[in-house]
């Protein structure tokens, strides 16, 4: 038996596993004395995502289907780094896949876990800047649509709930934030 906080775990289990993800089985006593199970999805990379920028503000998303939710998504160049490598390396390497940038400088500007119920993934979202531009080279399974937009339009379309993907909600808002406080170096 293992402690985690006011859990104990019984028994754990691995049920499922692909190059992304593992699903375990936990046999659990609850906080309350109770016996129970915890299903656990375990995220193999990190998620990563950038918001470009470049001098007046605009920004690039990327268009795909998803196929988990069965819909087309509009979001920041995104996608996993793998966490035995530095995050901002993971960063770079999807910005120029996805949406063929290059950036000078780079700022951190949010650590998140996603679904903290379910899950163990975590998230790092940056905003890059002085960018310069290349072919994007997305990899073999991705197909990608490119929209080049100023930064206020993205945010009226996560206020109107047109984009929904919860590392490009918490990137907007919090680069709006900074915005308006003057925080974020321009």
């Amino acid at each position: 038996m293992t402690r985690r906080g006011p859990w104990t775990t019984v028994k754990e289990e691995v049920r499922y596993g692909t190059p992304w993800i593992e699903v375990s089985h936990h046999e659990v006593i609850d906080p309350g004395g109770r016996p129970g199970i915890y299903g656990v999805v375990h995220f193999r990379n990190l998620a990563i995502g950038i918001v470009p920028l470049d001098e007046h503000l605009n920004t690039w998303i990327v268009g795909q289907y998803r196929y988990p939710i069965q819909a087309y998504s509009w979001e920041i160049p995104e996608g996993g780094g793998k966490r035995d490598i530095p995050a901002i390396e993971s960063a770079k390497r999807e910005l120029r896949e996805e949406a063929g940038i290059e950036a000078e400088r780079w700022t951190e500007i949010l650590r998140m876990d996603l679904s903290n119920s379910a899950s163990d993934e975590h998230a790092i979202i940056y905003v890059a800047q002085d960018l310069s531009f290349f072919p994007p080279e997305p990899d073999h399974n991705e197909q990608l649509e490119l929209r080049k937009l100023p930064f206020e339009e993205l945010y009226g379309m996560v206020m109107r709930a047109e984009v929904q993907d919860s590392l490009t909600v918490a990137a907007v808002m919090k680069v709006k934030l900074m915005l308006m406080e003057e925080t974020l170096p321009l």
